[in-house]
């Protein structure tokens, strides 16, 4: 008969145990070194299904030894660590692709690859750090994995807020490529789907724990996954969503080398490129252009007849909306300069602008810039200023839209302006910084992600990829590849009407959520001791 040992894990036999029981004990006696480096390797790995490789069941094999490695913990300052050392390995691989931002003017910044790397993953692994500090408080079992679950997306919360904030690749983006999976978000938020995907992808945890924990995690977790996957088919359109009609989007991709276009001396030609590129897909039914971020170099109200050379490309009624650099009034002391979305009409007119509210640090400012003798990687004397935050634009010929300029599209919840509910997103972005790596696919997965939960579609150029159009179910309609250079053509989908519960309601009911669940486990641990 079964017989359970002193850690809880149970044994068929006292000589051999089955082999996954003997894992998980060998992983819970690791100490010291070998603990962490078990950690941080099951960190590395776990990356794996993140996009682009999206290898999920990875997530179903990381997370339960991760629950392992903090059995084996005496204290919960050493699950701490366990968690810590996890989380570097996971934001190390997750995260690599900073790097290719330094490696552009590698001759300046190349020595701040290994601190920036390992300095930014150290403070990121500080959130699954304390959920497994969490996690280790509470028995072992069913208690500790629903706290892991808990702690991991409370945590991934506040990181999202904490220091202006950085939500990148929250756990539930594991799904990005997988349409059927990503409809929850659509009323809980990415978090809230990352709640269900912590759970459940570190419940093979309990396989070890008798017959009764066996079936349940046998049985109930591909139930799950099966009930989320179908309940996100029947809410899928058979058919293709609506689309705007009269309304050709053409979305101009130029893939110009991130090395070329930070060369001030070549603006004009990155200029003209946008140009030729633009006139080149003259008369083929698209009524706007979208340009990406910066593709406007310079000041158009600082560069004679700048404007009127898009004016001559903008379509009969239509516009050319564009990134570019906008500043202040000559002589203006201290100098501003912003980065901006304009639209541009046939008469050379500025009819929108939107200048971006969050910006990068030390990309496009220095934080403590009095303290730190440091200039923004992405090089000027000048910080950018601060636009005034989500807003919607309206302009002719199109539905009132959200603008928003690169890592913007990466905030849940925070998109979308409180004035009035747009009907789409723009999204202008420049991902040449990070080549050709993880990293513009998994900013792409972000904003499939926000169509979501927004239930809005999301239109999004890039300089070098990925620019696409997605519909308010988070699927792509038309999509121009990493590294390509062309015209998207697309047309407009329509918003779902009356958007989503996360639209409505945000972050507030998981909130409240998570909130009662961790009163309940901490009530649930004070009963176990008091017992």
């Amino acid at each position: 008969m079964p017989t359970a040992g002193a850690d809880g894990l149970t044994e068929t036999h006292p000589r051999r145990p089955p082999r996954l029981a003997r894992v998980a004990a060998a992983l819970a006696a690791l100490s010291g070194w070998r603990r962490w480096l078990a950690a941080w390797l099951l960190g590395l790995g776990s990356v794996l299904a993140m996009p682009p490789v999206g290898w999920v069941p990875v997530l179903f094999a990381a997370l339960p030894a991760l629950i392992w490695l903090i059995d084996g913990t005496p204290t919960r300052r050493s699950a701490f660590a366990v968690g810590w050392w996890f989380g570097l390995g996971h934001f190390m691989a997750g995260t690599y692709w900073i790097s290719n931002a330094l490696l552009v003017e590698a001759d300046r910044y190349a020595w701040l690859i290994p601190p920036t790397l390992v300095g930014v993953s150290a403070y990121l692994a500080i959130y699954p750090a304390l959920a497994c500090a969490f996690a280790r408080w509470m028995r072992a079992g069913w208690p500790r994995v629903a706290a892991l679950a808990v702690g991991w997306t409370a945590l991934e919360m506040v990181r999202g807020v904490a220091f202006t904030g950085f939500p990148w690749n929250p756990i539930g983006s594991v799904w990005s490529d997988i349409p059927e999976m990503l409809q929850p978000a659509a009323a809980v938020g990415v978090f809230g789907l990352g709640l269900l995907t912590v759970a459940l992808a570190a419940a093979p945890a309990l396989l070890v724990r008798g017959a009764r924990a066996r079936v349940a995690v046998a049985v109930g977790v591909p139930l799950v996954l099966a009930a989320v996957w179908g309940g996100g088919a029947l809410r899928l359109p058979h058919a293709a969503t609506d689309t705007h009609p009269g309304i050709g989007l053409g979305i101009v991709q130029p893939n110009i080398p991130q090395h070329e276009k930070v060369r001030v001396r070549f603006r004009a030609r990155h200029f003209t490129k946008h140009l030729a590129m633009t006139e080149a897909a003259a008369g083929s039914g698209i009524t706007h252009f979208v340009w990406p971020e910066t593709a406007i170099g310079f000041a158009l109200s600082r560069t004679p007849g700048a404007a009127e050379a898009v004016a001559r490309a903008v379509p009969e009624n239509g516009l050319v909306i564009a990134g570019a650099l906008r500043s202040g009034p000559p002589g203006e002391r201290p100098a501003r300069i912003w980065n901006s979305l304009v639209a541009i009409d046939g008469e050379a007119r500025d009819v929108a602008v939107y200048d971006k509210a969050r910006l990068v640090p030390f990309g496009e400012y220095v934080p403590l810039r009095s303290l730190l003798a440091f200039t923004q990687v992405t090089g000027g004397r000048f910080d950018f200023s601060r636009g005034p935050g989500p807003r919607t634009l309206s302009v002719e010929g199109l539905p009132p839209f959200s603008p928003l300029i690169c890592y913007e599209i990466i905030f849940p919840g925070r998109v979308v302006g409180s004035d009035r509910r747009p009907q789409w997103i723009l999204n202008v972005t420049n991902d040449g910084w990070f080549g050709d790596s993880a990293g513009p696919h998994q900013h792409f997965a972000a904003a499939r992600m926000r169509a979501v939960e927004e239930g809005l579609p999301v239109v999004r150029a890039a300089n070098s990829g990925i620019s696409a159009v997605i519909d308010p179910f988070g699927r792509v309609v038309g999509r121009l590849g990493l590294g390509r250079a062309g015209v998207l053509e697309a047309a407009l989908p329509v918003a779902l009407s009356g958007g989503t519960g996360f639209s409505r309601f945000g972050h507030a009911p998981l909130s409240v959520f998570l909130a009662l669940a961790a009163v309940v486990l901490a009530t649930g641990r004070r009963c176990e001791s008091s017992a």
